[in-house]
């Protein structure tokens, strides 16, 4: 920042009422930035406060990065398009000599297009400031302009702009000098509300989904049962994490739990005013508050069915509300919820066992495999990947398997020994038949394991129709 005075192209001008005015607007911007608790509302104060302080007629903030400047807010919005064009560029500190002191030195600048009586500035007035920036106050019809550094934690953050237009008093030294301060005010607000966001983060968000965390989904809990509203909280828990995690490794369940956060998210979303929290482990809650159960549980369940989890794994959920159990606290509600969740648990697994076909007609369950399969095939992305994945969980769940895989041997693996897993899927462990059995198909370095229950019709036909549908989903993805 310069000294009083130090600037290129300032004038001196005498202490009047305007100056006075213009401290108790310093006084005025840094409560109110005080009171501003994210960088939108900053801005905003510190845009405001420029055009008043500083009589300007266009006042912008400017964020710096790589060398590069462009608006993020200017008061008020032009209209006239020279200056539309001028806000949605972006300036160079190559282009700009200014730009590039005022980032490298951290040197505020002023420059005039006219003199003080109005007459444009030549090429030998040394007060009139940057010849870059003379030319573009011509260009827009402007008079005077200020720049000023927004210095953040020691860097450049970006830079206050402020502009007069012909006919009004050219910026002096004492405009300047404000400029600055409240370039300063808005740097230790900037600061201050990063600062703030970041101790939010640690203290509320949970570190591996982003979700709100258990202390935040008891306080929201809390908070909407003092509204008197309705208030529901669902909570969930994640089936097959644990299958997940010994099978294909514990970061790939890290990214199943993301998987379930980002369901939630948009469950939340679709609720607006309730809060999504991961509670530890494999539980999740929804947390709502001025929202019919009917409503929460339509919202959820559609939520769930567009977006199903990969590896075969899903999400069980129950919803207890204020509307059955009436005044009630936090902790019993959360109870109440995770208590109609084992219970839908519970319901899901015994729906499997009931879908397991009871056909006792080899023939009629070769048909419905090679009906399912086909379209499932048909349907994949391209790839034999794909193709071979889609045909399994197709072929498992009509057979009424617990889980499928799709594996390969690479060149060199030799041929009775075992291949490596590609992928996996199917219902989660916890809710599989125990009397479940594998058929294994194979086709070249490509071995297909499709899950099939006890009480399937199986034989040569149903084998024959596997053979065939994995020779397809293999020869029409090369």
């Amino acid at each position: 920042m310069t000294r009083r005075g130090t600037a290129e192209g300032t004038r001196r001008d005498h202490r009047s009422a305007a100056a006075l005015v213009g401290v108790r607007g310093l006084a005025t911007a840094a409560h109110r930035l005080d009171r501003c608790r994210t960088l939108d509302e900053v801005v905003e104060v510190a845009s405001t406060a420029g055009v008043d302080m500083l009589g300007a007629s266009s006042f912008a903030v400017l964020r710096i990065e790589q060398d590069t400047a462009r608006v993020v807010r200017v008061v008020p919005e032009p209209a006239d398009p020279r200056l539309v064009w001028r806000v949605r560029a972006s300036y160079r500190a190559d282009d700009r000599p200014a730009l590039r002191r005022l980032i490298r030195d951290r040197v505020s600048w002023v420059a005039h297009a006219v003199d003080v009586a109005g007459r444009p500035v030549t090429g030998s007035d040394a007060g009139a400031g940057d010849a870059v920036e003379v030319q573009t106050l011509r260009e827009i019809d402007g008079a005077s302009a200020l720049a000023s550094p927004v210095v953040v934690n020691g860097a450049v953050w970006g830079q206050l702009y402020a502009m007069r237009e012909l006919g009004s008093p050219l910026f002096g030294v004492d405009d300047l000098a404000r400029a600055e301060v409240l370039g300063a005010l808005l740097g230790g607000a900037i600061a201050r509300v990063d600062l703030e966001g970041q101790v939010r983060h640690l203290v509320a968000d949970d570190p591996l989904t982003g979700l709100a965390n258990r202390r935040v989904a008891d306080s929201a809990a809390e908070s909407a049962l003092e509204s008197g509203l309705e208030t529901c909280i669902v909570m969930c828990d994640v089936d097959g994490l644990k299958r997940v995690n010994d099978e294909l490794g514990h970061d790939t369940g890290d990214d199943l739990l993301r998987s379930v956060a980002d369901v939630l998210r948009r469950a939340s979303d679709a609720l607006p005013g309730s809060t999504a929290a991961r509670i530890g482990g494999d539980e999740f809650c929804l947390v709502t508050v001025g929202r019919r159960r009917v409503e929460v549980a339509e919202v959820v369940a559609a939520t769930v069915a567009e977006f199903p989890l990969p590896h075969g794994a899903a999400i069980s959920y129950g919803i207890a509300t204020t509307a059955v159990t009436g005044a009630t606290s936090a902790r019993h509600l959360f109870r109440q919820a995770d208590m109609a969740q084992y219970r839908a648990k519970r319901a899901r697994a015994r729906a499997l066992r009931a879908a397991a076909p009871t056909t006792a007609d080899p023939a009629v369950t070769a048909e419905r495999v090679v009906v399912a399969g086909t379209a499932a095939i048909v349907a994949a992305q391209s790839g034999i990947v794909p193709r071979l994945c889609a045909l399994a969980a197709a072929a498992t769940e009509t057979l009424g398997g617990a889980g499928w895989a799709v594996l390969m041997r690479r060149p060199g693996d030799p041929s009775d020994g075992p291949a490596s897993a590609v992928a996996r899927g199917g219902a989660p462990v916890d809710v599989t038949q125990a009397e479940s059995s594998t058929t294994v198909v194979e086709h070249g370095p490509w071995v297909v394991e499709i899950g099939v229950s006890a009480t399937a019709a199986t034989g040569e036909v149903v084998d024959t129709s596997l053979d065939a549908l994995v020779a397809v989903a293999v020869l029409g993805a090369s």
